[in-house]
């Protein structure tokens, strides 16, 4: 049989499931034209994606493999493939994705696999055959699952490679050097670190992840949603070191890989949660003004411009401002989540869609868990808890360095004060906040 073995989300040649299949095959990866067209020519993701895709490349050859690379639409391109007999490849739960598929499906039998995260859609479900949900028993039954699901490593099957033209990047028939440029991006300056290492690092450290987490200044994060998102190393790699330590301490950091998988499985069961509220009626406010201070990191709550101006020059943004940000932008700004969602699609390196349509729900409170919508975050007692000494804003707010931590918590002294090059806040916490529940509970 002759397969074509399709990379996405799957970047890495060890414990991949894609080559478990054996035979004759051909191993691609699409810079996929639907999906690029509507990015920035300097858009952080491309950088890290490219730097991962060569070195995939580099990493089959040592396997007797290859990589061929293609820039178009997908289904442009599987029609010049039809002599193969089957793609393989590993699902995806977004619309856009499940909609591609579709029509692969009918130009090429699609193999489906379940690599990108611990459990298959439909794997978790109550005993009547219903999803979950809410996230406890969820958890619950899953990490049930869990405790005996067979997570040892996928090996590599003997293969023929097709004989095919492997080189450069293959745009509209034509061949063009292996380089950014060539599918009309440039490269950005963004720091990659091999995932394996970022483990190592998180495992020493594994003892205080529960406790320290939240806290802005302190590295007790594991630093790999990232390389999750793009599959440069494995899940199943993942869970096998956290098991390998033999400590309770792991299981908060595993409660937050099944909370990653049961964001996904929430999309699969209900793909309308992409864009429109599960409960309540509110949509927000439509406010430009508001908008554009909230995305210039001009609002005048440092931590909140503090999470987006990190956002804007790295791509990152630490998770506990994530949720400040959400909640200020849903509840004190009254902005559509919608638009907070499309805007951290915009610079997120670790985007993946279910994770963060779902989050934004989470923080609006119309979403699936039951997230009542009058809990509304208090960002400067956020800050004041979780970066008391404000090294984390004035890292990313030096226009602020010389005002006293005290004074970057204090709501009242920033209303009353004018900060040189930093605007006073721009609602009222306590009004908004109060005018979010109102509005909430009269639809």
């Amino acid at each position: 049989m002759r397969r074509i073995l399709w990379f996405r989300r799957d970047l890495r040649v060890e414990d991949n499931p894609l080559l478990s299949f054996g035979g004759e095959v051909l191993p691609i990866f699409i810079f996929d034209e639907n999906i690029l067209k509507e990015l920035s020519e300097n858009d952080k993701r491309v950088t890290f994606i490219f730097h991962y895709v060569v070195k995939l490349k580099s990493d089959l050859q040592k396997v007797g493999l290859d990589l061929k690379i293609f820039y178009g639409k997908p289904e442009d391109i599987f029609e010049e493939l039809k002599g193969f007999d089957e793609v393989v490849a590993s699902g995806d739960y977004d619309s856009y994705a499940k909609e591609r598929d579709i029509k692969i499906s009918n130009i090429l039998h699609f193999r489906y696999l379940s690599d990108t995260y611990i459990f298959k859609p439909k794997e978790v479900l109550k005993d009547n055959g219903e999803p979950y949900f809410v996230f406890t028993p969820f958890y619950k039954k899953a990490r049930a699952i869990l405790s005996h699901k067979n997570i040892d490593e996928v090996k590599i099957a003997e293969h023929i490679l097709a004989q095919e033209d492997y080189e450069g990047i293959q745009i509209n028939g034509k061949k063009l050097p292996l380089e950014l440029e060539s599918i009309g991006f440039e490269k950005q300056e963004i720091e990659i670190i091999n995932p394996h290492i970022k483990l190592d690092n998180f495992l020493k450290k594994m003892d205080r992840y529960q406790e320290m987490r939240d806290y802005l200044s302190v590295d007790a994060t594991s630093s790999l949603s990232v390389d999750l998102r793009f599959g440069t190393i494995s899940i199943r790699a993942v869970l096998r070191a956290l098991f390998s330590l033999k400590r309770k301490d792991i299981e908060p950091f595993i409660r937050q890989l099944i909370f990653r998988d049961y964001y996904a499985y929430l999309l699969f069961h209900i793909p309308t949660l992409e864009t429109q509220n599960y409960k309540y009626n509110f949509n927000g406010i439509k406010d430009e003004q508001k908008f554009k201070a909230f995305c210039e990191a001009r609002t005048g709550v440092p931590i909140v411009d503090a999470g987006v101006r990190e956002l804007l020059y790295t791509g990152e943004m630490h998770n506990r401002v994530r949720m400040v940000v959400a909640s200020f932008f849903t509840k004190d700004l009254l902005l559509p989540w919608q638009w907070g969602e499309r805007f951290f699609a915009s610079y997120l390196l670790d985007y993946d869609l279910a994770s963060n349509a779902l989050s934004w729900q989470w923080s609006a409170g119309t979403g699936v868990d039951p997230q009542p919508y009058f809990r509304v975050f208090n960002p400067y007692l956020q800050s004041k808890k979780f970066d008391k000494d404000a090294h984390y804003i004035k890292k990313w707010l030096p226009e602020l360095v010389d005002i006293a931590p005290k004074f970057l918590h204090d709501e009242i002294y920033l209303l009353n004060n004018t900060t040189p090059d930093y605007p006073k806040p721009i609602v009222v916490h306590k009004d908004a906040a109060k005018k979010a529940v109102e509005l909430f509970r009269a639809k």
